[in-house]
């Protein structure tokens, strides 16, 4: 009985080793490229600014770069943060994804794993006053392979330009591409003026909080939203 016990234990201990050889080592793969392709990514950007400071001699219009940590920084564009984040995590794409119905994916589902930068965009005064309640959004993510293979999910032209898989490897030229669209896209994307309704009543705790941002919160897309104090 303990003879087939420890056939049973080996056989187990041998299929973690495989699995730690083949997942493990996989997932360590990717998030190497993905942490490469990131920095590459923040190093375009930095330099697309640069290009853009040649240009402009407005002095009122912000055009920085800000590092928060290996894993994340934010660009200053105008009236205009775009947050840069890539995960610490690696994902594999859901079975229904239709990216499984590719001959790309189908020829090795190792390429079906990702490092994922993701794009937000925020109000730059919303993180210079320190408006903690402020509202942004995700205007789009990158997902990276180990083969330097990407796609962009996203909105406005980060939602079509970058689609192909199996084409679209991760160049200098792709990414300037990219920072370009999203740029623009959050340079294009204005706060919008709230319905007349929403700003009819409001009370006494909340005017006197308006300055401290303590019972508002202010996004691009949604306007000014007044948080009912019963929700505290």
């Amino acid at each position: 009985m303990g003879k087939k016990s420890d056939n049973s234990h080996s056989l187990n201990s041998q299929q973690i080793v495989n699995l730690l050889l083949d997942k493990a080592s996989l997932k360590q793969d990717v998030y190497a490229y993905s942490l490469k392709a990131f920095n590459e990514f923040k190093e375009l950007v930095r330099n697309e600014l640069d290009l853009l400071r040649n240009k402009i001699d407005d002095n009122r219009i912000r055009l920085s770069l800000s590092e928060r940590g290996q894993n994340e920084f934010h660009t200053y564009v105008g009236s205009d943060v775009l947050v840069y984040q890539v995960h610490t995590n690696i994902f594999r794409l859901p079975e229904e994804h239709p990216l499984w119905q590719t001959d790309y994916l189908k020829e090795n589902p190792s390429r079906g794993f990702f490092g994922i930068i993701h794009i937000y965009n925020f109000l730059a005064e919303s993180f210079l006053q320190n408006r903690l309640s402020d509202l942004g959004h995700l205007i789009g993510r990158i997902f990276v392979n180990m083969e330097g293979k990407f796609f962009v999910e996203g909105s406005g032209q980060l939602g079509f330009l970058f689609k192909d898989l199996a084409e679209g490897e991760w160049s200098e030229d792709a990414i300037r591409h990219i920072i370009q669209v999203s740029f623009a896209y959050a340079i294009s994307s204005d706060l919008y003026v709230p319905p007349y309704e929403m700003m009819q009543e409001l009370n006494v705790e909340q005017v006197q909080t308006i300055g401290h941002n303590e019972r508002s919160a202010i996004g691009k897309r949604l306007g000014f939203l007044y948080k009912n104090i019963q929700e505290d």
